[in-house]
């Protein structure tokens, strides 16, 4: 029986957001493409959360922003915009990779192979180990090879 009811449970489990009633458009069209531009703009207080998935103050008033430029009938990339332009590109879980962004791209990238010629360099140019000492038989035929 307990394993019928996690098995439910686990089949109309859905996603907690914290998305109030309050917040939700009686579209559900518009609530959709919101939910979807939601998910990608990060709460500016929890850090690594979308703002669908915060508590935060500042999160729900994103979401609100969000909503309001929508009915207004801005487009997706409309409210993107407006919404970076007000709070910065860092309100983007996913920024974009040109301008200064590029930088950041690209440098961990050229630390790998800036790091992997450095590696090359020792490599190449350290001595060879020493090499093993003779064992006594061994020995004993060099000094007769020597002596001959």
């Amino acid at each position: 029986m307990r394993a019928v009811f996690l098995a439910a449970m686990l089949a109309f489990a859905t996603p907690v957001f914290a998305v109030q009633p309050d917040e939700v458009l009686s579209d559900p069209v518009l609530e959709a493409r919101a939910r979807g531009i939601s998910t990608g703009l990060r709460c500016l207080v929890c850090r690594n959360e979308h703002i669908d998935a915060s508590d935060a103050d500042l999160a729900r008033d994103l979401r609100l922003l969000v909503r309001e430029r929508l009915v207004a009938g801005d487009t997706d990339t409309e409210v993107v915009d407006y919404i970076v332009a007000r709070y910065g590109e860092y309100v983007l879980l996913n920024p974009t990779a040109k301008g200064a962004n590029l930088i950041l791209w690209l440098a961990g990238p050229a630390m790998l192979l800036l790091a992997g010629g450095v590696a090359a360099v020792y490599l190449r140019r350290r001595p060879p180990p020493p090499p093993d000492p003779l064992s006594p038989a061994e020995q004993a035929d060099l000094d007769r090879i020597l002596r001959s």
